[in-house]
């Protein structure tokens, strides 16, 4: 169980994931295997992770995925299908959020236009377990927010998976993981052409490629072990923050699951209805130890408590306290905040409507989670006159001399027109 400690004796977890030298080494390789081999490289890769045999196909088409629909249960399909209705009805709303502009400039008019990413790939991780959740998430985005072609990358993909991505509205999907199917995705193989952008979270060796083809290709984010910080006073109910600390503990070993009160008494409570909840949970070791790495600590008072908050910046933040909505307005980072005892973290994860892939590791002080605009890019235009204007023509030019940028001066002067004398000006 983890200890109960004073705010000011809590060391800040780590921003940035812990990825050490041998898997940055690792990763490095096997990404330029991919880069030169192509197909072939990534083929022994995904024999050797036994992802694939030799006979079987790396990418499914469309096709094939909607076959897979058939495959599992209707009521597996109708589920996907609701939650997938729910993440696009929360994607809709946020494109109608962000419009084109156009506004008067000296001597035109300028804006900007909203235009989607072309070619995208949602990594949907399969290890502790298979997450079709994430490629509901992380595909129905894409397709709302209007990319042309996206493909889901997932080793090992169950039925369950097939159909999730097909209900989302993927391509097509890449039957590897890893940091092969990353670098296929960043660089292609005869099979599919380079994308884009990636984004979806995974281990450790699939965030380090990510960063390692950023700039070859876009990316969502660096993700690192998953996080949950609740707030609690003594109107929670213990049970409920227990269930919800063990819902994010069981993700993995490394998850980090967090409670803050100003009340030992709140804190105790709930370290109770843990030991009682962990005795018939089919998860309890990977809880346990997930558990050693989060902590109880006790503030001493609503400021600290806040203070705390905006220090970890966690991935999600649950607020089960009086007050919960004046508080949330006063957090200055987190990925996600879930206000009152009844938003669960849970909910987040599947689906009510917002993406369930945040911003770890202290990074949600400089990003927020996944969604309609990753996916876009918001390209701004201008279009001036016959006659440009004449004071903007002399800040250009007067800049361009502070600069010592002469192109530049003869650049804008070569448009100083008088309407009267038609040639230009130095």
């Amino acid at each position: 169980m983890f200890p109960i400690i004073q705010a000011n004796n809590f060391q800040l977890p780590a921003y940035l994931p812990d990825i050490d030298g041998e898997t940055t080494s690792a990763v490095t390789q096997i990404i330029e295997a991919v880069r030169v081999g192509g197909e072939s490289a990534l083929r022994q890769f995904g024999q050797k992770f036994n992802e694939i045999s030799s006979e079987q196909p790396l990418i499914l088409s469309s096709d094939e995925l909607q076959a897979a629909c058939t495959r599992i249960p209707i009521e597996y399909r109708e589920l996907l299908t609701r939650v997938k209705d729910r993440i696009e009805h929360f994607a809709r709303a946020q494109v109608a959020a962000l419009s084109p502009i156009e506004i008067e400039v000296p001597g035109g008019t300028a804006g900007h236009t909203i235009v989607p990413i072309e070619r995208v790939g949602c990594y949907v991780p399969a290890g502790y377990f298979s997450l079709p959740s994430t490629a509901l998430m992380t595909c129905t985005t894409a397709r709302v927010a209007g990319c042309r072609y996206v493909l889901v990358a997932s080793p090992k993909p169950t039925d369950l998976m097939l159909a999730a991505a097909a209900i989302a509205g993927a391509d097509e999907m890449l039957v590897v993981g890893g940091a092969h199917a990353i670098a296929a995705m960043a660089y292609g193989i005869p099979e599919l052409a380079p994308l884009d952008l990636i984004v979806g979270p995974g281990n450790r060796f699939v965030t380090e490629a990510k960063r390692q083809v950023f700039g070859r290709v876009g990316i969502d984010m660096l993700a690192g072990p998953s996080e949950l910080l609740v707030v609690a006073d003594n109107s929670a109910d213990p049970a409920k923050v227990a269930a919800d600390l063990l819902a994010q503990a069981e993700h993995d070993p490394d998850a980090r699951p967090f409670v803050a009160s100003t009340e030992r008494t709140t804190l105790e409570a709930i370290q109770l209805e843990l030991g009682k909840q962990l005795q018939d949970l089919p998860t309890a070791e990977t809880a346990t130890r997930a558990l050693q790495n989060g902590a109880a600590i006790i503030c001493a008072d609503r400021e600290e408590l806040l203070t705390l908050c905006n220090r970890i910046a966690p991935e999600h933040l649950e607020l089960t306290i009086r007050n919960a909505d004046e508080f949330a307005k006063d957090v200055k980072h987190a990925g996600c905040i879930f206000i009152g005892g009844n938003s669960a973290e849970v909910f987040g994860d599947y689906g009510i409507g917002p993406n369930h892939t945040l911003p770890t590791n202290g990074s949600a002080r400089f990003t927020g989670g996944l969604n309609v605009f990753t996916f876009a890019r918001v390209r701004t235009w201008i279009k001036m006159s016959d006659y440009v204007d004449a004071d903007l023509i002399s800040d250009t030019k007067k800049m361009a001399e502070i600069e010592g940028l002469e192109a530049h001066r003869r650049a804008a002067a070569i448009r100083d027109y008088s309407p009267q004398v038609r040639s230009p000006k130095g």
